[in-house]
Order: C-alpha cells, then sequence, then structure tokens
C-alpha cells in the first residue's frame, strides 16, 4: 500500500464542531462478469456498518465504470483508518471477494492535501 505526503493537519469547523481530515483509503473494487448488481448492493449495505465507525469521517461508495466500483473513506487520524481496516466492512469485503470480484481489491492508504466539509 502506498501513501502520499501529508503537508500538514487538514481540520474544517463544521456546525460547532471542528472536523479533522488527514487520512484516508482508496479502495478499487472489480466486479466479476454478471456480479456488477451484486456489488453495488454489497457496497450500499455497508453504509449502515460504517455509521457506527466513530472514526471513520466521511465514507462513499462510488461506481467507477461498467464493473469498476471504489470505496473512498477519511479519518482523522491512522489509528481511525486502522480501525476501519480491521472493522466489519473490510471483514465482509474478506469475506465476499472471491465471489463478487474478478481480482483482489485494490487498497491504497492516502494523506488529505485540503478538504471541504458542509458547514
Amino acid at each position: 500500500m502506498g501513501a502520499l505526503n501529508l503537508l500538514g493537519w487538514r481540520s474544517q469547523t463544521v456546525g460547532r464542531d471542528e472536523v479533522m481530515v488527514n487520512v484516508g483509503l482508496l479502495v478499487r473494487l472489480e466486479a466479476k462478469p454478471g456480479k456488477e448488481d451484486d456489488v453495488a448492493k454489497f457496497l450500499d449495505s455497508g453504509l449502515q456498518i460504517v455509521q457506527g465507525e466513530p472514526g471513520t469521517v466521511t465514507w462513499y461508495a462510488i461506481r467507477l465504470g461498467p464493473s469498476t466500483f471504489g470505496i473512498f473513506d477519511t479519518f482523522a487520524d491512522d489509528d481511525g483508518r486502522q480501525a476501519h481496516l480491521n472493522g466489519q466492512v473490510a471483514a465482509a469485503l474478506g469475506e465476499n471477494a472471491d465471489a463478487l470480484l474478478s481480482q483482489p481489491p485494490t487498497i491504497e492508504q492516502v494523506d488529505i492535501l485540503a478538504v471541504k466539509l458542509p458547514k
């Protein structure tokens, strides 16, 4: 897993709270032929799980092409990122990867350089 250089802590005030977003994960998933809808449903089901993860600041399930999907999520620090990597979504992905994906997921650890969050 690679990482981009971190230029400094990134924070933004959202409402009355200051939200720190400094690190993230970029995950690329390639669905097996005929499993595209199943991958989309799997990713949609992950939202409920990550809502219970206090260290996950933002989480996005994305579609990059007909059979290419991704996850992009952000964290205040590496502890939150590691907790997520050891959490339920990662475990479920590991359990379902052979049935849904044509190749192992590509997981990149990234550092957030700039962020805009809703106020």
